[in-house]
């Protein structure tokens, strides 16, 4: 039987694509919630959701995701203002990793990127078994 390991400082994270999967949870209005004036229009003009394939850098694994995260990434996340500094701290942090088109990162790492909060807080945050908008290890953290 698998037992769960808590995630360290070292652990890197990520946003897990099968994790908005689940029922009750839909990866495509939660991006058009951090959708910036431009791309809201551009969703507007054509409001049918379009899918395109995603390399996740660390495994290599494709997932199939909504263009609007592309849209994102390309049109918002490079505004001054895409992650505000009186934004809660998990939607920060699933900002970070629309902006670095989901690179995992440790606690350590997102909080020289993010300017606030630090390392221990993030990991006491996203390190415990509930899971805040998808943002899970990199790797599963489970010992036989």
């Amino acid at each position: 039987m698998a037992k769960y390991i808590k995630p360290t400082l070292k652990t890197k994270f990520h946003i897990d694509f099968k994790w908005w999967l689940q029922p009750g949870k839909n990866l495509r209005r939660y991006l058009l919630a951090h959708a910036c004036e431009e791309v809201e229009a551009l969703v507007a003009e054509n409001p049918d959701p379009h899918t395109m394939d995603w390399v996740d850098p660390e495994t290599g694994q494709v997932f199939e995701i909504d263009q609007l995260w592309h849209l994102i990434r390309r049109h918002c996340a490079n505004e001054t203002d895409f992650i505000p500094d009186g934004l809660p701290l998990t939607e920060s942090i699933f900002r970070l990793f629309l902006k670095n088109n989901n690179t995992p990162l440790t606690p350590a790492e997102m909080e020289q990127l993010l300017g606030k909060r630090n390392a221990r807080t993030i990991l006491r945050t996203i390190g415990g078994k509930r899971v805040y908008e998808g943002i899970r290890p990199a790797a599963p953290l489970v010992s036989k």
